[in-house]
């Protein structure tokens, strides 16, 4: 059976964003934690991933939206073999104006492929992340890349419920990593 740890962004995932509501639906999902989700550290979030990581059974499949797409560009050169792929909703760009300050100790983004399977599943009307910028990562990161269309920051503010077609194409990745 695959494990996933999932990897909200700044702030965390509130009740209406599809990764607490994937949470409620299959209590084995594990969300990492950092210390302070609201004001987030690099070397904090790094920490709580490897320790997330490290607490898996089998090689995990990680479930990040928003600034943890980032997070995982910096934690990957650290242990990529522990893994078994990354889903990555939502990857932001630190160039545009509407990038959280908070966010700022995540900006440098590494650019180097990835050491496992990913796939980036952007939306054609992110206010945080152009599609541009989502092509550009994923083919620096070597990651699979899925546009889902005006789905916004793909977050509880887009009203995506339950968001079926992501549980959709998250097991679908699963079963081919």
């Amino acid at each position: 059976m695959t494990e996933f740890i999932h990897l909200p962004g700044i702030g965390n995932s509130g009740n209406t964003h599809w990764q607490s509501r994937w949470e409620e639906a299959n209590p084995a999902i594990r969300r990492f934690t950092p210390r302070n989700w609201d004001k987030p550290d690099l070397s904090d979030w790094i920490e709580a991933l490897d320790e997330a990581v490290r607490g898996a059974k089998t090689p995990p499949v990680l479930v990040a939206h928003s600034l943890a797409c980032l997070l995982v560009a910096h934690w990957h050169p650290l242990a990529p073999s522990r893994i078994k792929g990354a889903f990555l909703a939502a990857v932001p760009d630190p160039l545009s104006s509407s990038f959280p300050a908070d966010g700022a100790g995540f900006a440098d983004v590494p650019e180097a492929q990835f050491g496992f399977r990913s796939l980036i599943v952007a939306s054609t009307n992110d206010p945080y992340g152009s599609l541009p910028y989502a092509e550009t990562r994923a083919k620096q990161w070597g990651s699979e890349l899925k546009i889902i269309g005006a789905a916004g920051h793909i977050n509880g503010q887009s009203a995506l419920g339950d968001w079926p077609e992501g549980l959709a194409l998250l097991t679908d990745f699963a079963n081919q990593t």
